[in-house]
């Protein structure tokens, strides 16, 4: 399994990610919350193992961010700060787990494997993309709470964008997630499709870049400031 470690403290995390590869895992390592932001929408991950106090964006915001944007990876807080109102802030912001530094080296290894066998959290019934909102179960789409009316494609498409994060989906790829394989559509219907919906997001008001073109490669949404 591959584990994503985000901690700025260049020894330990040296130590954590010999013990976790001692044990099995794969580790990836970073040093920043932006970067770990970076990592997780661009790699699969079982888990995340996150320090609380790092630079450009904290553990928290992190934390925050991925459940904002639909990432149900498994999330393990780690910090030196020992208050309960600390606890309970990063619980709140969508850790499935939290432990005090110093941490002991057998203990994490049990709480990684007691948050694996616990799977991942539970999403979110309401999907957010800046003041974009989706209601899965209901169908419902808003945009600065405007209503927007949708076609079940352009629904399905944009849910599909919201769950993928900042991944770029190319044509072939959306057409294999919404679309029967044994009778496709050509790519040309996908590209209908994409623009049919960029315009009714963008009578809502959101941005005409809302939904990103990557010359090349596919679509994806765009990155919120």
């Amino acid at each position: 399994m591959r584990l994503l470690l985000v901690e700025d403290d260049y020894p330990l995390a040296a130590v954590f990610a010999e013990a976790l590869e001692d044990s099995g895992y794969i580790v990836d390592v970073v040093h920043d919350g932006e970067a770990g932001w970076y990592q997780a929408t661009e790699s699969e991950y079982g888990i995340i193992l996150l320090d609380c106090m790092l630079p450009k964006l904290d553990g928290l915001g992190l934390c925050q961010r991925l459940r904002a944007h639909g990432y149900t990876i498994p999330i393990l807080m780690m910090t030196a700060r020992d208050a309960s109102t600390d606890k309970v802030l990063g619980l709140d912001a969508g850790a499935d787990d939290y432990l005090v530094k110093p941490v002991d080296l057998p203990e994490l290894l049990a709480r990684i494997r007691a948050v694996l066998r616990r799977g991942t959290a539970t999403p979110s019934p309401l999907l957010y993309w800046g003041d974009l909102c989706l209601h899965p179960l209901n169908h419902e789409v808003t945009y600065a709470s405007h209503p927007v009316k949708l076609t079940p494609t352009e629904f399905s498409l944009l849910e599909l964008f919201l769950r993928s994060g900042l991944r770029v989906l190319s044509r072939k790829i959306i057409i294999s997630h919404l679309w029967d394989l044994e009778d496709p559509p050509g790519e040309e219907t996908v590209k209908a499709h994409i623009k049919g919906l960029r315009q009714k997001l963008a009578e809502a008001g959101a941005p005409k870049t809302f939904i990103e073109t990557i010359r090349g490669v596919g679509y994806r949404m765009q990155p919120i400031p």
